[in-house]
C-alpha cells in the first residue's frame, strides 16, 4: 500500500511539474527584467519573514518593480501587520476563512485540500500550511509567468527548485541558521538548491555553513533582515519595565527568562517584566511565574497591536532565544533606543551586538550570565542611556535604505541574465 501511494504522489507530482514548464507568454516577457515575485507561508500573520518580505516588496515597488506576494493560505479578514504595502499585490492560495468558498469550488476545494502537498517535503514545519490544492494553485499562478521568483523558507525554497519555471530566475531565502534545519531537510537543500539561481542568507556564519554543505554549486549573498522605522516616541529609559517578545515557543527561550529575572524581582520590587506574544507554551509559562513567586512582577499579554508604542514604555528589552535566523526584534528595540540584554544564540546578535557598546551579551543560554546582565542594565541608568544611543545607530545599519541597495543589485543582476 504505502509503495503504491508512492507512485501516485510521483505521478501527480510530474503532472503538476510539467504543467508548471511552459514558455512564458508574451504579456510576461515585457517588464520580465522590473518583476518580483515573493512566496510566503502566510502574509497575513505575524513574524519577522513577513515584516521584512514586506519591507523588501515596499522597497522595490518604489524604485519601479511591479512586486507580487504569493500566500500559501489566509485565515483572517486584516493582516496582522496591518495595510500591505502600497501598490504590492498580495494572492492567497488557499482562502481558509469560514464561508471564503462556496459552491462547486468550495467542494473540490474541501477535498482537494485534505491531500498533503505533493511538492514541499514533509520534514518543513510549514507543510502543515500547503496541500495539494495549493500545489494547483501554484501552478497556476506561476505558469507562464516571467520575472524574479524569492522563496522564504525552506520548504518554499525546496518546492521553487523544483518547480523551474522556464520564465523564472528563482531565489531562495533562508532565515533561520542551518544547524536548527533537521538531517532530511539538509538532504533535500542538498539535492535541490543547486538548482536555485542563487541563495540569500542573513549572517556570515550561515554564509560558510551553507557553503559547506553545497560545495559551492550554488551563488551565496549573504544579506541581512531590515528593520521597518517603528512609529512614536523613543524609549523612555527611566522606565522600570523590561520587556520581551516573541512566540511562546522553545525556541524563544522563555523559560529561561523567567528565573533569570527571579533575582531581579528580588532585589528591585518596584521593577517589571513584560512577556508579549502567545503560543502553546503559555501555561508553562505561567506556571514558572507561579514558582518562583513572581507574580507580582511579570506579566503575560497577547502580541502587541502596536510593538512601536509598545516598546516606548519600557527601558530595557532582552533576548533570551536558543536559537536565530537573524533576530529582527532585536533590531526594532535598538531603533527605539532601548537598553540591549541578548544571548549570544546562533545566529545574529553576535553580529549586532557589541557588548558594553550598544547593549550586553550574555553567552548563550546561561540563566545566571542572563540575570547579571539584566541586573546591571535595571541598576545602571547611564549603562542604558549609553548603550541605547549606540543602539540607535546600529539599528540604522539595517533599513531597507541601507539594506536594500544589496537586494536591487541582485535583483538587476539576474535580470539581466
Amino acid at each position: 500500500m504505502g509503495r503504491l501511494k508512492g507512485i501516485a504522489v510521483r505521478i501527480v507530482r510530474g503532472v503538476l511539474l510539467r504543467a508548471v514548464r511552459v514558455p512564458p507568454r508574451d504579456e510576461q516577457l515585457a517588464g520580465a527584467d522590473k518583476r518580483l515575485i515573493i512566496c510566503l507561508w502566510t502574509a497575513w500573520n505575524m513574524g519577522g519573514t513577513i515584516r521584512a518580505a514586506f519591507n523588501l516588496a515596499e522597497y522595490m515597488q518604489a524604485r519601479g518593480w511591479e512586486v507580487e506576494i504569493l500566500s500559501g493560505y489566509r485565515d483572517r479578514d486584516e493582516p496582522f501587520f496591518g495595510a500591505f504595502p502600497a501598490g504590492v499585490r498580495v494572492i492567497d492560495l488557499d482562502d481558509r476563512r469560514k464561508g471564503a468558498n462556496r459552491g462547486l469550488r468550495g467542494i473540490v476545494r474541501t477535498v482537494v485540500r485534505k491531500r498533503p502537498s505533493h511538492l514541499m517535503p514533509l520534514t518543513d514545519r510549514a507543510a502543515t500550511g500547503f496541500s495539494l490544492w495549493t500545489d494547483i494553485q501554484l501552478v497556476r499562478r506561476l505558469r507562464g509567468r516571467a520575472g524574479i521568483l524569492i522563496g522564504t523558507r525552506p520548504g518554499v525554497n525546496l518546492m521553487l527548485a523544483r518547480i523551474q519555471a522556464p520564465g523564472l530566475r528563482t531565489i531562495g531565502l533562508e532565515q533561520m541558521n542551518l544547524s536548527k534545519h533537521g538531517r532530511k531537510l539538509r538532504r533535500s537543500m542538498r539535492a535541490h538548491y543547486p538548482k536555485l539561481d542563487a541563495l540569500v542568507v542573513l549572517t556570515e556564519q550561515d554564509r560558510e555553513a551553507y557553503h559547506r554543505l553545497l560545495d559551492g554549486s550554488v551563488p551565496l549573498h549573504r544579506i541581512p533582515n531590515t528593520v521597518r522605522p517603528l512609529p512614536g516616541a523613543k524609549a523612555d529609559l527611566a522606565a522600570r519595565t523590561v520587556y520581551a517578545a516573541g512566540r511562546f515557543r522553545y525556541q524563544k527561550g522563555f523559560e529561561l527568562l523567567i528565573p533569570a529575572w527571579a533575582e531581579t524581582a528580588k532585589a528591585h520590587p518596584d521593577w517589571r517584566l513584560r512577556l508579549r506574544g502567545r503560543g502553546h507554551l503559555e501555561s508553562r509559562f505561567r506556571g514558572l511565574i507561579e514558582q518562583y513567586g513572581l507574580e507580582d512582577s511579570v506579566t503575560i499579554e497577547g502580541p502587541a497591536e502596536d510593538i512601536g508604542a509598545d516598546m516606548a514604555e519600557a527601558s530595557v528589552f532582552v533576548l533570551s532565544s536558543r536559537f536565530e535566523g537573524f533576530p529582527l526584534i532585536l533590531l526594532e528595540a535598538m531603533s527605539k533606543g532601548m537598553g540591549i540584554v541578548s544571548f549570544d544564540c546562533p545566529t545574529g546578535p553576535a553580529d549586532i551586538v557589541d557588548d558594553h557598546r550598544n547593549g550586553l551579551l550574555v553567552p548563550h543560554e546561561d540563566v545566571e550570565g542572563l540575570s547579571r546582565a539584566i541586573r546591571e542594565i535595571v541598576e545602571d541608568e547611564e549603562l542604558r542611556r549609553r548603550m541605547g544611543t549606540a543602539a540607535v545607530d546600529t539599528a540604522r545599519e539595517y533599513t531597507i535604505e541601507a539594506i536594500g541597495p544589496q537586494w536591487e543589485a541582485l535583483l538587476d543582476e539576474l535580470a539581466r541574465a
